[in-house]
């Protein structure tokens, strides 16, 4: 399975030693776990520091995109190190579950979480949702005018106004539940539509946000958190940007809910991997998600992104997360109609 994401595909390790073994009642040392992380180490280091200074388990953290990291356990097999994968969308984690990598997950994990968020043979649980919206530019668009569905930015009027970024996961998931959904003839021609309309590529989706709040385009397919992650950047309220999110009505496929998500390797014998697991979905994980990533929290109680519905409000397609893994027969889509 091969795919690009935002970031850099360069992997890199980090190691976090607990700040006060004594205090978390056990040495530095004595307990070590492996995780790949498909998510960027900036993210996702500070809340593997936190783990490890209440817990006092050494956590080796070996960084790189997504795809990259489910490429490399499927590699390793039975021989691979890691005892925890942590991914950025349901479809490598899928990939990875399909080849028996993963462990069954306990009834008291997997309860934590919805189970249209969670792996059918409880393979793996989603951590964070993360919804597919139309950005777009509220002084270059009157809300009125906006479509009903995502199929209808390939019409003329919309045509060299609307930004993709076909190489990033998150539009080649879209892509793939497509396909699952309503097959790969629509989603084929949906993709030579979208060619033969000019989009304005980029590489990734907060270039998107950015072009958009600078009125360089009007419209942009992305996740709905870039425009809380720009205008964190910039140091500006969200509602200071000159961007809105557009959820698609009626469960288009233009709003699909995807999620970030873990599994247990199957090797592992110890309990620290469950551990981490736990603290992902803990009070104190969550919390932190939706206040650093601003994504949707799976947990019961867990604070929704400011602005943005609560996740069970939307009306999201009916596509089976489990099914996302095909992501090499999207590439050679996306790919085969010119996008890439």
């Amino acid at each position: 399975m091969t795919t690009a994401c935002a970031g850099s595909s360069t992997q890199s390790t980090s190691s976090t030693a607990a700040s006060s073994s004594a205090a978390a009642g056990t040495a530095a040392g004595d307990q070590k776990i492996v995780l790949y992380s498909g998510r960027n180490e900036k993210l996702v280091q500070p809340l593997i520091d936190q783990f490890t200074t209440k817990t006092g388990i050494e956590v080796e953290v070996r960084y790189g995109n997504t795809s990259q990291m489910a490429a490399q356990l499927l590699e390793e097999g039975d021989r691979s190190p890691a005892d925890l994968f942590l991914a950025q969308d349901a479809g490598a984690l899928g990939a990875v579950a399909n080849k028996d990598l993963f462990q069954e997950l306990s009834s008291e994990t997997l309860e934590l979480v919805p189970e249209k968020y969670r792996d059918v043979e409880d393979q793996w649980v989603g951590v964070t949702g993360r919804a597919r919206v139309l950005a777009y530019n509220p002084d270059l668009v009157k809300e009125a005018d906006l479509p009903k569905t995502v199929e209808e930015l390939n019409g003329s009027e919309y045509k060299g106004k609307v930004g993709i970024a076909p190489t990033n996961a998150s539009f080649q998931s879209f892509i793939t539940a497509m396909r699952v959904l309503e097959g790969d003839d629509a989603a084929e021609q949906y993709l030579s539509d979208l060619a033969g309309n000019s989009p304005e590529v980029r590489e990734g989706n907060g270039d998107i946000v950015k072009d958009i709040d600078a009125g360089k385009i009007p419209f942009g397919l992305v996740n709905h958190y870039y425009v809380y992650e720009i205008a964190h950047e910039k140091g500006i309220d969200y509602t200071e940007m000159n961007v809105k999110n557009y959820l698609f009505p009626e469960g288009n496929i233009g709003s699909l809910v995807n999620v970030s998500g873990a599994g247990i390797i199957k090797h592992t014998k110890d309990d620290e991997a469950q551990q981490l697991l736990d603290f992902f979905l803990s009070e104190d994980g969550q919390k932190y998600f939706a206040e650093t990533t601003f994504e949707y929290p799976l947990i019961e109680g867990a604070p929704t992104p400011e602005g943005m519905p609560e996740l069970e409000e939307i009306e999201t397609p009916d596509v089976d997360l489990n099914k996302l893994e095909d992501l090499e027969t999207t590439i050679k889509m996306i790919t085969s109609a010119g996008l890439a």
